[in-house]
This record gives structure tokens, sequence and C-alpha cells, in this order.
């Protein structure tokens, strides 16, 4: 039982004066996985000290978008920019994965953007696995909350700490897979593809794939639509 709830049964018993433990909140204001909406839950996640990173961050970036997005992309981890902006992708690799999602008839404002973890790795190394493990939880429930359609993991790193992925991405990118019943799309992160840009045919390969699973998924509720009985008067 938490404070909040011992006070109000106390309360009940005609009990006026409760005295609570200094700091003593609900769950709600405890956990910020208890939420049920991600406005909320990131309020709550701004304080977090789970692990290393929270001592380097400037401020949590938690994720920015629809919050009922049909796609949401996961990258790695908040760069420099992301840390000062408090917002995922919008630094140079971000650039380039708006123009992606414009290739694909998409905006940031339709889609949902995250990170594996929401603080930056010093020297934008990669997240190690306890800093992955302590940060994952909020980001299945960011999931959860969103309920998307589909996942695109943006890089090694996501693809690696999501789906547990070992092997070079080059290997299965832009092959479907499914992660707790939604279907996931691993493809390169665009910092690597300024890096190589070879690889943006490859890129660009996945994301038709991305459009095509959109399109059919659209034209398959439209189709179960028509084909609903009229409402009986």
């Amino acid at each position: 039982m938490s404070a909040r709830d011992l006070a109000r049964y106390l309360l009940d018993f005609g009990i006026q004066e409760v005295m609570l433990p200094e700091g003593s909140s609900s769950r709600e204001e405890q956990d910020p996985l208890a939420f049920q909406d991600l406005a909320s839950m990131a309020k709550a996640v701004a304080t977090c000290q789970r692990c290393r990173l929270a001592k380097g961050r400037t401020q949590v970036v938690f994720g920015v978008g629809n919050p009922r997005a049909r796609v949401v992309f996961v990258g790695e981890a908040p760069g420099a920019e992301e840390d000062r902006q408090g917002e995922p992708f919008v630094g140079r690799a971000g650039q380039l994965l708006n123009s992606m999602l414009r290739a694909c008839g998409l905006s940031r404002s339709e889609v949902y953007i995250a990170n594996i973890v929401k603080c930056r790795p010093p020297g934008n190394r990669d997240p190690q696995d306890d800093e992955a493990a302590a940060c994952l939880p909020f980001l299945r429930r960011q999931l959860a909350l969103i309920k998307p359609e589909i996942i695109v993991l943006l890089g090694r790193v996501a693809a690696r700490h999501l789906l547990g992925i070992t092997a070079p991405i080059s290997s299965y990118r832009g092959s479907w897979r499914h992660w707790e019943g939604v279907e996931v799309l691993p493809t390169f992160h665009p910092a690597y593809l300024l890096r190589n840009p070879q690889a943006k045919r490859e890129a660009w390969e996945d994301l038709k794939k991305l459009m095509a699973r959109l399109s059919a998924a659209a034209q398959k509720k439209a189709g179960t639509a028509e084909g609903e009985a009229p409402p009986v008067l």
C-alpha cells in the first residue's frame, strides 16, 4: 500500500491529521512505467538516475512525435545536439532522417522517434549493456502505449538491444522481423549513411518495403471498412 493509499484509508476511519513521510507520493509519481500517457511518463523520466549516463547529460531525450503513430523509428542514443535540445535526431543524422521520411511521404509529426537509451553516452560511444538494460523498460512502455504497426530499427545497436541480433546489420537489413507481435524492419542508421553514402541505395530499398507494407495495411483496412454491414436503424 502506498503512502497516499494509507492516508485515504485512515481518513475513512475519521483520522484527519495524517503525517506522510517526506518525499512520499503515489506509485504513479514514483514509477514512470505506471503512467498511461507519454507526456506524463516523459516528465517522470526527466529525473531518471538509473544508470551512469545521468551524470553527464544535459537533459533526458525522451522521444518525439505522434503518440498514436503507425511507425516508430528507434535509434541508439542521443548525440551532442540532441542532448542540448532534448529531442532525438536533430543533428546532421536527423536532417537525413527527415529527408528519408519525406521520401516515404511521412513527416516527423506523423511518426514517433526514440532511442534505446535516453541520455547521451560520453563521446557518443555505443551504450553499454547495463545502460541499455536500465533504459529499455522505458522504450518498451513507450511502444506499449503507442501500439505501432511497424518499428523501424535504425542501426545495429538498436537491433542488438531490441532483437538480440549481434550479426552485422548489413546481413539482415531490409528483412522483416517481429518483436512482441509488431513487425520490425532493421535498416542502416542515418549517421552510417552520412559516412557511407554508397549505402543510401540499400537504405532506399528498405524504405520502399516500409511504404509497401504501410500501403497494404491501409488498403486492407479500407477494404474491411467497406465490407462492414450497415448499422441496424
